[in-house]
This record gives structure tokens, sequence and C-alpha cells, in this order.
């Protein structure tokens, strides 16, 4: 059975009906084994027993990206950051490979109120507001690093951070402010046009050969924006774009290769 595009709550899913029925089963067992007490102690571990094989894909994914990028100095600036899923894992991640690093910065932009500029080159289905957080959020999440920062060596010296707002209004100030910062690691998850046209050419200078640009949204028809933007900005003939055998629309490149 065809399964067409649909939008729920702001975000976008091509999910088949049986697929949808499912997850809500998964959730409701979720809920409802936290709701009588959860694991006990190693809860935890425990919860794993609820991950997805599209979530376990998507850990194995993060993990490559940052094994490459282990001999390159600079923090990783995560354009898009939404619920938080990829920073939390970043910060796990840094804690594994390079627990005494902490220049390694993880720097996240989002508006957390969802998209703010919806351009004619995003193709019509996204709307200002999609993909917003509840209000707040962003010091729940905040909450949620600092205390993942600390089952990690140098608990003290806080190695993330968060930037709230239009990254188009946010990221030249940030980068003023930070001049000494090379971006090792720069990930666009805006999914639309502006933001991450303006992000990539304000980014480009902070790169140096070995710096990865990563995209979630590349060759994604629902979101065209994305990919008209790095167009625009590099040209996609002018950079060797991988892929991951899992992530359909996610693409990345190794920079000055």
């Amino acid at each position: 059975m065809r399964t067409e595009l649909q939008k729920i709550e702001g975000e976008f899913t091509q999910r088949a009906a049986t697929e949808s029925d499912n997850d809500a089963k998964l959730h409701a067992l979720a809920r409802a084994r936290f709701a009588e007490g959860g694991f006990g102690p190693q809860w935890n571990y425990h919860s794993m027993v609820f991950l997805k094989r599209q979530v376990i894909s998507r850990i194995l994914y993060q993990d490559m990206l940052y094994r490459q990028i282990l001999d390159v100095p600079g923090v990783i600036c995560e354009f898009g950051v939404h619920w938080g899923a990829t920073m939390s894992l970043l910060v796990n991640l840094r804690g594994m490979y390079e627990p005494f690093n902490h220049s390694r910065r993880i720097v996240g932009f989002d508006t957390f109120s969802g998209f703010v500029d919806v351009d004619a080159k995003d193709g019509g289905f996204s709307n200002a507001g999609d993909y917003s957080t509840s209000q707040g959020y962003e010091a729940q999440l905040a909450e949620l690093l600092s205390l993942h920062e600390s089952f990690s060596p140098i608990p003290q010296i806080q190695k993330y951070e968060l930037v709230k707002g239009d990254v188009s209004a946010t990221l030249p100030d940030w980068l003023e402010k930070n001049p000494q910062a090379v971006v090792s690691m720069a990930i666009f998850d805006m999914d639309v046009f502006k933001p991450t046209r303006d992000a990539l050419e304000l980014v480009l200078p902070r790169l140096t050969r070995g710096s990865l640009l990563v995209f979630d949204e590349l060759n994604c028809p629902h979101f065209p924006g994305e990919t008209r933007a790095l167009d625009e900005i590099v040209g996609l003939g002018n950079l060797r774009l991988r892929r991951f055998p899992h992530q359909p629309y996610c693409a990345w490149a190794v920079w000055g290769e």
C-alpha cells in the first residue's frame, strides 16, 4: 500500500498505518512501565527494550560521524536541535571517545519555537512553527545535558552551549564572541532553505581540512530547501557527498577533500 506524506503535530512522517499503530502500542507500553515504577536502579540500561530499529540506526550513524573527527580539533555545531536527542548523544560520545578533551564543545542552535522563515524554495510542505518544542524546553534540555556531562570526567567545565533564536541572527553574534572557534563538525538539521543557507555561509570560514559537513534532509523531496541551500552556497559538484546505509536522507562530506 502506498504511504502518503503526512504531518502530525507539525512533524512530517511517511509511516504506514500498521507502523503508526505499532508505534503507539510501543509508546503505551513504555508509559505503562514507567507509571508502574520503571525498571529499578538500572532503569536506563533496561529502557533500551523500547528502542526501535530506526533509533538504533540513528545512534550507529552518529557514532560513525563522531569517530571521523577524533583527530580534528574544534567544536561541534548542531544547527537545529529540536528536543536535543542528537546533542545528548554527542555529549555521551565525547565522554566515551575523548573524555578529557574539554575543548570539544558542543553548541546547539535552535529557535525552540519551530521554523521561522519558510521560503518558496522549501516546496510548500513546511509552515512557520513546525517542529516546535514545549515552551521553556531549552531549560530542561540544559539540565539534561548537564546531567549527561556529570557521568564523564571534568564535569566542572561546561562543554555544551544552547543558543536560542533564529540562527540567521544568533550565529553572527556567536562567531564574533568566539573568534577562536574552529568547527570540526557542522550538523545541518534545520530542514528549510534560509536558515540553512545563512548558517552554511557563515560557518564555512571556520572549517578546516577534515571538518565534516553533515546534512539531515539532503535529496529529500519534502524538504528541498536544504539541498538548494547547499547547492547555492557550496555547489553540489564541489563536495564528495557520502551516505549511511540506514539513513535515507542523511549525507555528509569531508571539507577540503
